[in-house]
């Protein structure tokens, strides 16, 4: 446990001290833009192509990973939306939002941070293949559907652009892309531009966690909506759960691959459920309070994974107990 303790304690440490420097220094929301520019459109997109640029190709191609990844995620939105418009009688645009909440993991921010330390470097690419695939779909997922419960009349083309767009311009997709295709090739980077991604990439995890607990600071919770009562568990339990499940189905992959996809299910709801809150002006403030508790409560539910996990108490295979 204390290595563990050791492991979780610094990273959520960062994400406390940007917390607390926040409520002390009390500077406006827009003093954190440019930290949040270095981490999306350097920091990490540098982290994304320095570990995909040095890993063989036929990793990066594992479709039965990918598709059993997006069947656990999804499956969890789906639920989580039924949930938000068949029984509470919301309406599509704030139960897209509870959906998200409810299975959109904070992937880009704390995932590979926490991925590579608790596993080491094998993690980059099942981290990087989840990442690029989960955020294809919820930047397709959203506007759709909020086209559709607001009625947009818009031509199908003009949407359909729009959101081809979202995703192949997306700094770590991006990045992805270029990493893929220096694996493919072989080629080897020249020693000064790697030195160059090799501060970027270091300067990854503090700064995105970092700012992550100043965001958290600048949107306090007010009160505690009552849909949390399901969104938290599911996002912090259906959804690691369903991904262990589906994953030991399909079966055949890497353990490193196994426990990386669970532990990103289990991470709390990514702050850019409330970018997205914000830009369609539903469920805001809300989406801030979903957020600010499953962070909180994950200290104790990733802390107790990956306890599990390291002590041997999670089989890398669910029915076969290997």
């Amino acid at each position: 446990m204390v290595e563990i303790s050791g492991l979780i304690l610094p990273l959520f440490g960062l994400i406390f001290l940007g917390y607390v420097t926040a409520r002390i220094a009390r500077q406006p929301v827009e003093a954190l833009g440019w930290l949040n520019i270095f981490v999306v459109y350097l920091a990490l997109p540098a982290l994304f192509f320095k570990l995909l640029s040095r890993t063989p190709i036929e990793e990066l191609t594992r479709w039965d990973f990918i598709i059993a990844n997006l069947l656990s995620t999804y499956g969890i939105f789906t639920v989580v939306f039924a949930i938000s418009l068949l029984v509470l009688r919301n309406t599509v645009a704030n139960g897209t939002i509870q959906a998200l909440a409810g299975s959109y993991g904070n992937i880009g921010y704390m995932g590979p941070s926490l991925a590579i330390l608790a596993f080491g470097e094998e993690a980059a690419v099942p981290v990087a293949l989840i990442f690029c695939f989960e955020n294809a779909l919820h930047f397709s997922a959203a506007p759709c559907l909020m086209a559709i419960g607001s009625g947009d009349k818009r031509r199908v083309g003009a949407l359909a652009v729009q959101i081809l767009r979202s995703i192949m311009f997306h700094p770590f997709i991006l990045a992805t892309i270029s990493g893929v295709a220096f694996a493919w090739a072989n080629v080897a980077i020249p020693a000064a531009p790697a030195r160059l991604i090799d501060y970027l990439s270091q300067a990854a995890a503090p700064c995105a966690l970092f700012a992550m607990g100043v965001t958290l600071a600048l949107r306090p919770l007010r009160r505690m909506p009552a849909e949390l009562g399901y969104i938290v568990p599911a996002k912090l339990i259906a959804h690691p759960l369903l991904m262990y499940a589906v994953l030991s189905i399909v079966g055949d992959f890497d353990p490193v691959w196994v426990y990386t996809a669970i532990l990103l299910a289990a991470l709390p709801t990514a702050t850019n459920v409330f970018v997205m809150a914000q830009h369609y002006g539903c469920w805001v403030e809300r989406a801030s309070a979903a957020i600010l508790v499953t962070t909180g409560l994950s200290v104790v539910t990733v802390t107790l994974l990956l306890y599990a996990i390291t002590n041997g108490y999670l089989p890398a295979d669910l029915y076969t107990g290997s």
